[in-house]
């Protein structure tokens, strides 16, 4: 087999570059996907007892224009729902709106004053030095009451990972900063604030999950164009050929991969030894999904919540979502059963027990009072993926700069959330964006914006 264009994975990223190319006129490519379905992480599953699971809380929004209407075109206007974004921390027995430090009126005095006492030292005696990592970031920007009570906690559960192991350089609209009068305010006159971020409305398909965009968008695409099952084991880059498991040969004239830039590395023949070491450098986090299906109602605390952070040790989820809000359709019967979604995550510094995990979780989040009773449960999922989050390590910038650029050599591409490791720009419509943008520059010889400047693509805002 021989094809201009070749895409490994079949993710948004691989679909935004295929659905470009055909776009442009182009018929000569092909997707290699070592699945038996399409969508990558943005799949979705329905287990035995018929609930719907996405592989984490995936929302629908967006900084590009080309992505919303790509969106509209795959699932019509009928395909979506949209909500107003209600997230929550559950701390000292009670839930805070987000973002936490903007409401930490709501925790006992003792702890609302460490945190505001943590502003007015930081804001008496501001820090003065770039920081260094990811911990000295959030004690400049948050104070030490703050990092202690929410942030440090929180920001280890969630990337498995040392705050200080990791890069401060992707945070931008990604954390909501402190502002010490905005904060004091709405302690002294009650005010709730809600509507940070860009993700404050956001949209859900109405049926199938996050999975049912990306496999609408393989529809547009056309299954002909995939090829199912082809697990890439070499690429020999001289040759510009790809040897499947199976032994399959593909020649290609661009390739572009979006398999984790690690594993990829080692499997490119011509590519000097060096700088497939150097690609083991870069850290990531495993990603475990416990779905719980639940008969009766939520209480009331929950009837309209999207999605809430937990930062103390008694729960091993960061992060747990209302997924029967997203849509009614994610649960067999909406008038009789309502379900839960939780994240933990994983890694060598933040071991997790699968074994246990679904009893663990069912545990916690009955001390945490999301559920009553282990009775009221009718369904158990878990799901466990080992590239979950591409870690923005101190290390991952000086990493990127020395192996990307040797692929290119080959006319070897290799974007998308794990291909380029960008955690700040890997989103859905990132992801897709940078597909998009890779068959413009092979096509059309345009540009790419989103992967090497992450802060222009996050100002856009569906321009």
């Amino acid at each position: 087999m021989k094809y201009k264009y070749v895409i490994i994975g079949s993710g948004p990223t691989g679909l935004g570059a295929a659905y470009r190319l055909k776009e442009l006129g182009i018929t000569d490519f092909i997707i290699l996907e070592k699945e038996n379905y399409i969508g990558g992480l943005a799949t979705s599953f329905v287990d035995d007892k018929g609930f719907t699971w996405d592989i984490g809380g995936h929302v629908q929004f967006s900084h590009y224009k080309y992505f919303d209407d790509l969106m509209m075109k795959a699932l019509g206007e009928d395909g979506w729902l949209t909500h107003q974004r209600e997230s929550w921390v559950w701390i000292e027995d009670r839930f805070v709106p987000y973002p936490f430090q903007n409401n930490i009126k709501y925790l006992s005095k003792e702890t609302m004053w460490k945190c505001l006492e943590g502003l007015i030292k930081l804001y008496k005696n501001p820090a003065t030095k770039k920081p260094a990592n990811f911990h000295e970031w959030i004690l400049s920007t948050f104070g030490e009451g703050l990092a202690e009570v929410f942030m440090l906690p929180y920001n280890f559960k969630v990337w498995a990972f040392h705050p200080a192991q990791m890069n401060a350089s992707w945070v931008g609209e990604r954390v909501a900063v402190t502002d010490l009068q905005r904060v004091t305010q709405n302690i002294l006159f009650d005010r709730d604030d809600l509507s940070w971020g860009p993700n404050n409305t956001f949209q859900f398909p109405k049926h199938g999950g996050t999975g049912a965009i990306w496999k609408a968008v393989g529809d547009l695409v056309g299954e002909e164009n995939v090829l199912f099952n082809a697990s890439v084991e070499q690429v020999i880059a001289a040759n510009k050929k790809i040897i499947l498991a199976d032994g399959r040969e593909i020649e290609y004239d661009y390739l572009m991969n979006t398999m984790p830039l690690d594993i990829f590395s080692t499997k490119v023949e011509g590519l000097d030894t060096k700088y497939s070491t150097i690609a083991q450098g870069l850290k990531h986090s495993s990603t475990n999904v416990i779905g719980i299906g639940l008969k009766g109602k939520p209480n009331p605390e929950l009837a309209t919540k999207c999605w809430m952070y937990f930062p103390e040790k008694n729960s091993p989820y960061y992060r747990i979502t209302v997924f029967s809000n997203y849509s009614p359709f994610n649960v067999p019967d909406i008038n009789t059963q309502w379900s839960l979604m939780a994240e933990v995550s994983e890694s060598e510094c933040k071991p997790v027990d699968r074994a246990s995990l679904i009893k663990d979780t069912v545990r916690a989040m009955i001390e945490d009072k999301l559920i009553e009773s282990e009775d009221d449960i009718v369904s158990e999922f878990l799901f466990s993926t080992n590239y979950g989050y591409p870690t923005p390590s101190v290390e991952r910038d000086g990493i990127l700069k020395e192996v990307l650029p040797q692929l290119e050599k080959f006319d070897i591409y290799s974007r998308g959330r794990f291909g380029a490791w960008k955690y700040e720009v890997s989103n859905q419509d990132h992801s897709l964006m940078q597909g998009v943008e890779w068959a413009n520059r092979v096509v059309l010889g345009v540009p790419e914006l989103t992967l090497f400047f992450p802060d222009t693509a996050n100002a856009m805002w569906g321009k």
